[in-house]
């Protein structure tokens, strides 16, 4: 038994890249278990492999005159011939090596082995994936199903249901995609990673990975607002007044955001300066169009616009669209009229 045991266990060890001293941690518990199991010990009861594998049993009773619970106690004649000098009221260690518990330990250790390789191994892309949480990472795309598109994210399978599919948009088998995570989530079936193609961050994100400016702060990205597969805004800031934030996120001949746009199959995204003053703010967010006035009222968080008539339907945008992105970049309620 021992001489297998430890063999199974180098074995996995090179493997797995699993220490054999965890491996021999580990299976003490069940071999606790079992052996409480088959030969009806107490609790006091611990299990010792040296590192040649021996097992062997340690059991603990105290001393009494009269035995209540042979689980737990031992009369002091029998603990004398374990210790010379015990005495009623003592705790004696039993060293046992009992029979056919090699067998048992055997089958014990087999399905510990299993059960502690497959949490390690699930452990182990938790931790690689969990520090990815609120960031983006590169998937494969496999198969589609009528729940959604399953990705292969390193050596992890995962589904993005259809809520966090961009409409319209079409997911070929091998293709590469940058995705959102969403949550890592480390369960009893696996790890669980879910990722979006809709969620606002893997704008955020990608403007990270491609504008060095962003990546060290020298802009910062002040607010995005996103309608997942139209449009996109976004407002960026730089403290110090020599650098361009909105050229920094462009890059030169457009090089930074068409990268950005390329990874959001060309979602249309506007790049505004982000201001302190709310007037100057919501009237960069509501470009395109040309504004004439905003009037705040900061009790209701709420502004008047007022924009040349031939810019109104500039200004709102098809379906509202360019009003209700430029109400939550600012965090503003805008109201656009015409000057007519």
């Amino acid at each position: 038994m021992a001489n297998e045991l430890m063999a199974a266990l180098e074995l996995l060890e090179k493997e797995k890249n699993i220490k054999k001293e965890d491996l021999l941690e580990a299976l003490k518990q069940p071999l606790i278990t079992a052996y409480r199991k088959y030969y009806g010990a107490g609790e006091n009861v611990f299990v010792d492999i040296d590192g040649n594998g021996v097992i062997t049993v340690h059991e603990k009773k105290t001393v009494v005159e009269e035995v209540e619970d042979y689980d737990s106690e031992i009369t002091l004649d029998e603990a004398l011939t374990i210790n010379k000098n015990a005495a009623v009221g003592e705790v004696v260690e039993i060293v046992t090596k009992p029979k056919d518990f090699g067998r048992i330990a055997a089958q014990n250790a087999k399905q510990m082995m299993v059960q502690y390789i497959r949490e390690a191994e699930r452990g182990k892309v938790y931790k690689e994936f969990v520090d990815k949480q609120n960031d983006i990472v590169t998937a494969t795309v496999q198969k589609h199903d009528r729940r959604g598109v399953l990705l292969e994210i390193g050596n992890v399978e995962t589904l993005m249901p259809l809520h966090e599919q961009v409409p319209g948009e079409t997911y070929k088998t091998g293709d590469r995609i940058p995705v959102y995570v969403l949550e890592v989530k480390n369960t009893t079936k696996g790890v669980q990673i879910l990722v979006s193609r809709t969620h606002p961050g893997l704008v955020r994100k990608l403007f990270e990975r491609e504008v060095p400016e962003i990546a060290d702060g020298t802009v910062e990205i002040k607010s995005v607002a996103r309608e997942a597969g139209s449009r996109s805004k976004i407002s960026v800031y730089a403290e110090n007044e020599k650098v361009d934030p909105i050229g920094s996120c462009v890059g030169q001949k457009g090089a930074r955001v068409s990268n950005v746009l390329r990874s959001l199959g060309n979602e249309k995204i506007d790049i505004i300066k982000y201001s302190e003053d709310p007037v100057a703010y919501i009237t960069e967010a509501l470009s395109p169009a040309k504004v004439e006035s905003v009037v705040i009222h900061e009790d209701t968080k709420s502004a008047e616009v007022v924009v040349p008539d031939f810019q109104l339907s500039l200004a709102i945008g098809r379906e509202g669209q360019n009003a209700r992105l430029a109400a939550k970049l600012t965090g503003w309620k805008i109201d656009i009229k015409s000057n007519n």
